[in-house]
């Protein structure tokens, strides 16, 4: 009986053993990571859906892209045009497995002077996210409105979010464009901050869709080698996002546990920061959908081509 009851254990446990991996995942500091919290702490526990995991959390894109480009990270949460772009520049390399963040970019101001688009010209914006989803969406904007950039208006780009939010409570009249949770950071330290323009509200006025910020990659040689813990990593990602939505208080504290954000910014910042789990038909569509506005736009903002149907992983 004994045996019995043994050889039925080991049966169970096979397809675990079969289907676990070691995963490195990196995350940019912001809503993309605020959505991994759960996962990264059950991770610490041991293996999860049988997989055994590694965080990276960084401050800017430029630390996950050659991360991926060289293997060195397997998953890489990266805003949704540069997954696109990566993809093209690599011939395929990776992949797309969800959407996870939606629309969480705003205008903010240390003033009173913003109630328009066109209220922009003259200033300058500090910004970060050169090259990625902040840009085009900054741009779109405003060429609808008329305004030329380096003309009307003016962008200083800076490397990280933070640095944005350093600068607008350091000068008076200063205008940034942040996103969640860095703009709820700034309102909390400068009384003065205020937001001026909901920039995801101004995309979909123009456009009648979904303002996508961020998605979540694969390499592509990894997918085909781990392909079962690629999909276990998602059902655990979904219960991750699932956890941070439903239970402010308790995934803000992990927010602020990880350094990500501080705690107290987390818990009023969360509700705001659109951090979503969106796959299959429906991330392909979305998605699809977002990048030809971006190629109408700008060609190179997607790495100069539409990606093919095998960057979508369904």
């Amino acid at each position: 009986m004994l045996k019995r009851i043994s050889l039925i254990l080991l049966i169970a446990l096979i397809p675990l053993y079969l289907f676990s991996a070691e995963i490195s995942v990196t995350a940019l500091r912001g809503p993309t990571a605020m959505g991994m919290v759960k996962l990264m702490k059950d991770s610490e526990s041991g293996s999860v859906n049988g997989n055994d995991y590694t965080f990276t959390i960084e401050g800017a894109i430029d630390a996950v892209t050659p991360a991926l480009v060289r293997g060195t990270t397997d998953i890489g949460a990266v805003p949704a045009n540069v997954s696109s772009v990566i993809y093209n520049n690599t011939d395929g390399k990776v992949r797309v497995l969800a959407i996870n963040t939606l629309g969480v970019l705003y205008i903010a101001e240390k003033g009173d002077s913003v109630h328009s688009v066109e209220d922009l010209r003259g200033k300058t914006i500090y910004s970060s996210g050169n090259g990625a989803t902040p840009e085009y969406a900054l741009r779109f904007v405003l060429q609808s409105a008329g305004l030329e950039i380096g003309k009307d208006v003016f962008i200083e780009w800076r490397s990280e979010h933070a640095e944005c939010v350093a600068a607008l409570e350091a000068n008076e009249g200063a205008v940034a464009m942040l996103p969640q949770p860095f703009l709820t950071s700034a309102l909390l330290n400068d009384p003065e901050i205020r937001v001026a323009l909901d920039l995801n509200d101004l995309w979909m006025d123009k456009m009648g869709t979904e303002l996508i910020t961020g998605v979540v990659v694969a390499r592509t040689d990894f997918i085909e080698e781990n392909e079962e813990a690629v999909r276990a990593f998602l059902e655990s990602y979904s219960d991750s996002v699932e956890f941070i939505n439903n239970n402010i208080d308790e995934g803000a504290a992990l927010v602020g546990e990880y350094g990500i954000i501080g705690e107290k910014v987390a818990k009023k910042a969360i509700p705001g920061c659109n951090i979503t789990f969106i796959t299959g038909e429906e991330m392909k569509e979305a998605l699809s959908n977002y990048l030809s506005v971006l190629y109408s736009m700008n060609p190179k903002s997607v790495g100069s081509a539409l990606p093919n149907e095998d960057y979508y992983f369904i």
